[in-house]
């Protein structure tokens, strides 16, 4: 497999390595840089306070007696420490050993330029300190063990008399110390790598093989196989973008349905009235073209089927022109009881002819502002849709009524009503519930609720249908009475 290094498990492998070794290198860069004088000032701040703890034993202590000094011995040897205090005349009036020949006052030691030998020259030591302001913190060389040793002093006014402490203390073998450290930090660090690896690994791979499935099933679904699934994983977004793929897989194989059932079903719309007239016009040329009774009825089938495709391809223009957006309103403000009134007169042969019982709600005085044409053929074609879905003698009802700051206008059947799942598309263009197309009765094109779609969505409207199966539909829609969705036009 070749390794792709703009790809998802590729780039978390690198930047999670790199933080890896960013992290190592900051913590190895500490141990080895910092650790030295970090431990030096704590252990100076560790030898400070062990001299004010013999101080406070010694100096402090206005009955010094044997107990009291060998508790101070005691906490020397405890701390690893000697120490000695000198009073003004240079004189030793306390020592305390627990480093043998490796303290630092049983040799000869070398401060700056100056050699002494501080339990033989205490004299010397009192000025050291003195020279210092009072306090003196130096890391000397053990002559005898070749160690670090911390020398700290500091001068002691108590009892009326000054006395001047000194005391001495190993550094530990940092070298040592070190080495332990970074013989760890290696160790560490092979461990960090190989769980970093290990950790990356997981994880691009868990979170790039979805996508990669993803990418495949992308592949399928561009060849046209709408059957394919997107499938998800553990992280949330991957399962939303699985679920939103899949849902636009569904819709993309319904409007691929429909663009078949659309080119099946204009095909034979334009193809029956063409037959027809070829039809006709040769029974006029062969049969009927001197008998006048004949040639009539034959030349009104020709006109009809004519009339038919006209209105075909002004359907389809005016749903063209509608969903471009192209068209604009005419609006203007009617009384919305009037119009019901005349798109009803106009029905009135299939009313009657049927003995539908039609019911109009609404009030005299209700008045809509929107596009005077455009609404009737909205009216028209949901009265025109229960019509053909209603059997003979039920009821019709319209109804017209202001609700809030709407006007809502619903036509409702008692006739066979929709299926559930056949509700989202009716809208759509040539949408067929019956598969098996016939040619709509009454020189009806099937496009009328696919430019009610139109028409409405250009007023900015709200509209829908609800319906049960054998129990009949309710159409309506509803546009608000005030002029603030104008300004969107």
């Amino acid at each position: 497999m070749k390794l792709d290094f703009h790809g998802i498990k590729f780039n978390i492998w690198l930047y999670f390595m790199l933080f890896a070794a960013g992290l190592l290198a900051l913590v190895g860069g500490a141990q080895l840089l910092l650790i030295k004088p970090y431990y030096r000032s704590n252990k100076i701040s560790a030898i400070k306070e062990v001299a004010a703890t013999i101080q406070e034993y010694v100096i402090d202590n206005q009955w010094l007696d044997e107990a009291t000094i060998k508790k101070a011995s005691q906490f020397a040897i405890n701390n690893n420490v000697c120490a000695v205090v000198y009073n003004d005349s240079g004189s030793v009036v306390y020592n305390s050993d627990s480093l043998g020949d490796s303290c630092i006052f049983n040799q000869t030691m070398t401060v700056g330029s100056t050699q002494l030998q501080p339990l033989k020259n205490g004299q010397a030591m009192r000025e050291l300190l003195i020279l210092s302001d009072g306090e003196l913190s130096e890391v000397l060389a053990n002559q005898r063990s070749d160690q670090e040793m911390i020398l700290y002093g500091k001068m002691v006014q108590a009892n009326l008399a000054n006395f001047y402490l000194f005391v001495n203390s190993p550094l530990e073998p940092l070298d040592s110390t070190l080495t332990i450290f970074q013989d760890q930090f290696f160790a560490l660090a092979l461990i960090t790598l190989f769980l970093s690896i290990v950790i990356s690994l997981f994880i691009s791979t868990k979170l790039s093989r979805p996508i990669v499935q993803m990418k495949h099933s992308a592949n399928e679904l561009a060849k046209g196989h709408y059957d394919i699934h997107f499938e998800g994983s553990y992280f949330s977004e991957i399962d939303q973008l699985a679920d939103t793929l899949n849902d636009a897989t569904h819709k993309l194989s319904k409007v691929d349905e429909l663009r078949r059932d659309l080119i099946a079903n204009v095909s034979h719309d334009i193809k029956t009235p063409l037959t027809m007239i070829k039809a006709y016009a040769e029974m006029i040329h062969d049969i009927s073209g001197d008998i006048p009774a004949k040639r009539d009825e034959h030349l009104d089938v020709i006109v009809r089927e004519v009339d038919y495709l006209d209105h075909l391809v002004t359907d389809m223009a005016e749903l063209s022109k509608m969903q471009s957006g192209s068209y604009q309103l005419k609006l203007g403000t009617f009384n919305l009881n009037q119009k019901i009134q005349n798109i009803v007169s106009l029905c009135q042969v299939m009313i009657d002819d049927h003995h539908y019982q039609l019911v109009i709600e609404c009030p005299r005085s209700l008045t809509m502002t929107a596009d005077e044409v455009k609404i009737s053929q909205v009216i028209y074609n949901f009265l025109s849709n229960a019509f053909k879905h209603t059997p003979d003698g039920k009821k019709i009802t319209i109804r017209a009524f202001e609700k809030n700051d709407w006007i809502q206008v619903e036509v409702e059947d008692e006739g066979e009503g929709i299926k559930k799942e056949d509700l989202p598309y009716i809208w759509d263009r040539y949408y067929k519930i019956d598969k098996k197309y016939q040619r709509a009765a009454g020189g009806s094109t099937g496009l009328g609720l696919a430019i009610v779609k139109a028409i409405l969505d250009s007023h900015h409207a709200e509209y829908a249908v609800e319906s049960e199966e054998g129990k009949g539909s309710r159409f309506w829609f509803r546009i608000r009475r005030s002029a603030e969705w104008k300004i969107k036009l």
